[in-house]
């Protein structure tokens, strides 16, 4: 049975991913800073779940020896602040930065070292509009996205010719959710159709392998 750690999980993409993968026969590990949430989740889909803080070295260190064989490992941690650039708080906008990028390479980097001696596994990497455009009062987040996606694409030059394939998401969109319900024609992402892309990546042959897809609901402007 293949195994899927997806780190940072929570309601929307990743719960449904999380239950795609394990209607597809994945064990599923699920892990977020507050795992209380998650409760209802790992019942519905036999998860395990793990409580980690992805900005500290040791706690990621203890989550990948807790879940070592994970032939997929989704990251997925995303902290955002707003505001006008001159009026940014500094330690917020340092918390953005752990948590979005260097939160994900920690976590990247230890599915790395797992699935290079095996020369097979898959690591998705997930992104956002933010990562290809900058938008006004959102500078931090901005510069987390696009470090995240060039960590992606470095990665995704070093490791797919050893047998690892890095997956970069653009989320480029609003994603429907309980706090954001749908309001007209399908204007909003489906995160069930989000994880269907996504096990298109996972499921892709060497042969023809994608470092990144887009995804956005056909009204989106880009």
């Amino acid at each position: 049975m293949p195994n899927a750690l997806i780190i940072g999980a929570g309601e929307g993409f990743s719960a449904s991913l999380a239950r795609l993968l394990a209607r597809q026969g994945y064990g599923v590990a699920l892990a977020a800073r507050n795992t209380a949430k998650l409760a209802a989740l790992a019942a519905e889909t036999g998860a395990s779940v793990h409580a980690c803080d992805v900005t500290q070295r040791a706690e990621v260190e203890a989550l990948f020896a807790a879940v070592p064989d994970s032939d997929v490992v989704v990251c997925n941690p995303s902290y955002r602040i707003r505001g006008a650039f001159a009026e940014l708080d500094p330690d917020e906008v340092q918390k953005t930065l752990q948590v979005t990028a260097f939160g994900a390479f920690l976590c990247a980097q230890q599915a790395a070292r797992r699935m290079v001696p095996k020369g097979a596994g898959t690591i998705v990497l997930t992104g956002a509009s933010a990562g290809v455009k900058g938008y006004p009062q959102s500078a931090p987040f901005a510069m987390a996205k696009f470090a995240l996606r060039g960590m992606a694409q470095s990665m995704a030059r070093e490791l797919h010719p050893k047998g690892v394939h890095i997956a970069h998401i653009v989320i480029d969109g609003g994603i429907r959710s309980s706090r954001r319900p749908e309001s007209g024609d399908a204007t909003l992402l489906d995160p069930d159709a989000i994880a269907e892309s996504t096990l298109h990546l996972i499921n892709q042959p060497k042969s023809s392998w994608s470092w990144e897809i887009e995804v956005r609901p056909w009204v989106e402007k880009f």
